[in-house]
């Protein structure tokens, strides 16, 4: 007996994991460059032979590799990927990656995040425009112009986050080691890419979790009742 209530309690568990990535997914379907968050579960087996008994592990996370839709805004300061890469931003916490392009220049000519921080180039170092010459014009490859001069280039960067990652900010993935330069996707200049969450089918899998968290809390306490019971009738012998 006590078996099944480990094993519901280790499934409540994974459940409740699940719920706070699907809520998450949720109140991200509108954040710019959002990557949803999904969650691999194993079997962890305890003992051998008949004996052994299947418990649910608590999951590993990971980013889902679907792209977001593209949204023209016709402002020459947001960016788009198309394909697998990712912008790379210098932050407090080292090199974040992201695929919110929305970009600006400030009075240094600095190239800035939405959160105010360096957009880097393939070198990993701060893109620095000419603030006089205005808006750059940039090339699928990420290059950018001002006056018809190459003055500099988004970076553009292969990156796997991996399993369990760390999010920085709302669409940004912390990366701790040195990133590599990808030269075979492109920039898409006046797009946003949109959030890759789907809502309806977010919120279908949230029902869904919702009913199989209630079923097991109903093992549970049925599980508990009858050890009580099996108590109860051995302690009256």
């Amino acid at each position: 007996m006590q078996d099944s209530l480990y094993v519901a309690l280790s499934s409540q568990i994974a459940l409740e994991r699940r719920l706070d990535t699907i809520a998450d997914n949720v109140a991200n379907a509108s954040t710019i460059g959002f990557r949803a968050t999904g969650v691999k579960f194993e079997d962890v087996v305890s003992g051998t032979g008949p004996k052994s008994v299947s418990f649910a592990s608590s999951g590993k996370t990971y980013l889902s590799s679907a792209h977001g839709s593209l949204t023209e805004t016709g402002n020459p300061f947001d960016f788009a990927i198309q394909g697998d890469a990712w912008f790379a931003i210098e932050t407090p916490a080292g090199t974040v990656m992201t695929r919110d392009g929305r970009f600006s220049m400030n009075e240094n000519g600095e190239l800035m995040s939405i959160e105010g921080y360096p957009v880097l180039d393939s070198g990993g170092a701060p893109i620095q425009l000419d603030p006089r010459n205005g808006p750059p014009k940039a090339g699928a490859d990420g290059s950018l112009r001002q006056n018809d001069q190459l003055v500099g280039a988004i970076g553009l960067y292969d990156f796997d986050p991996g399993a369990n990652f760390v999010r920085y900010g709302n669409s940004g993935i912390v990366r701790p080691e040195p990133v590599t330069d990808r030269s075979d996707v492109g920039v898409a200049q006046g797009f946003l890419e949109e959030s890759n969450v789907n809502p309806v089918l977010e919120m279908t899998r949230l029902i869904q979790v919702q009913r199989a968290f209630e079923n097991t809390a109903a093992l549970i306490r049925q599980s508990a009742s009858s050890t009580d019971d099996a108590i109860k009738t051995l302690g009256d012998k």
